[in-house]
């Protein structure tokens, strides 16, 4: 199986992609070792910091010794420049919160997934004719399940994960999951500013428990009613 084929299978597996941000490197390499610990096989660290490609090259040398399942991609990739260090760091997968052709070229040239936001039909035909096999609905809290729903059939096939402003709530992932998309991308919600600053993993492992078994529960839901 590719790389590429490996990222999108587990991502839906698991049905949640998690995505954080911290300057210490210390907290960034622990708070995926809590995922981890509690099931999670592939996380996005965001590109959105002074510090995220040192951390970035840190954890992925640290934990790719320490967690060998566990798939590590970087978020918030605007431009080929940045993409270009993050293959060279070791990326498992690269994440956009736009569609830019660069940065889906230095994907496939790397032969890794690309996974760019979308906010319109246009964009995600652009991003389908550059080779996304996932694409982020993004911000998912402006756009909504509703959205999803209208265009579904127009883009039969495509693999969608809303992300942005989601929240650990069993209706809103059940919304989500009826309107066809494969995993919910989840930040601030699931490892909050209190996690990172007060190092509360206790509260990160039980929060990440619970949102896995919301989808699981959801994911059956589904299975049964077709």
């Amino acid at each position: 199986m590719s790389a590429k084929k490996s990222v999108v299978m587990n991502i839906a597996s698991v049905g949640i992609l998690p995505l954080y941000y911290c300057h210490s490197q210390t907290v960034s390499i622990d708070v995926a070792r809590i995922l981890y610990k509690a099931g999670v096989r592939v996380v996005e660290y965001t590109n959105r910091g002074v510090a995220a490609l040192e951390n970035f090259t840190a954890m992925k040398k640290i934990l790719g010794e320490e967690l060998p399942l566990l798939q590590l991609g970087i978020g918030t990739v605007k431009s080929k420049e940045e993409a270009e260090a993050y293959v060279q760091a070791g990326a498992d997968f690269i994440v956009a919160p736009i569609v830019n052709p660069a940065v889906a070229a230095v994907a496939k040239e790397a032969g890794l997934p690309w996974i760019p936001g979308c906010m319109t039909p246009t964009e995600i035909f652009q991003a389908q004719q550059l080779g996304a096999p996932v694409i982020k609905l993004f911000p998912a809290n402006i756009l909504k399940p509703e959205f999803l729903r209208s265009i579904f059939t127009v883009f039969i096939g495509q693999k969608f994960i809303p992300t942005g402003g989601m929240d650990i709530d069993e209706k809103i992932i059940r919304d989500w999951y009826q309107s066809g998309v494969v995993a919910v991308g989840i930040g601030n919600k699931l490892v909050t500013e209190e996690i990172l600053v007060e190092g509360n993993y206790d509260l990160l492992y039980d929060k990440t428990v619970q949102l896995l078994e919301i989808v699981r529960k959801v994911k059956k839901e589904l299975r049964q009613s077709i």
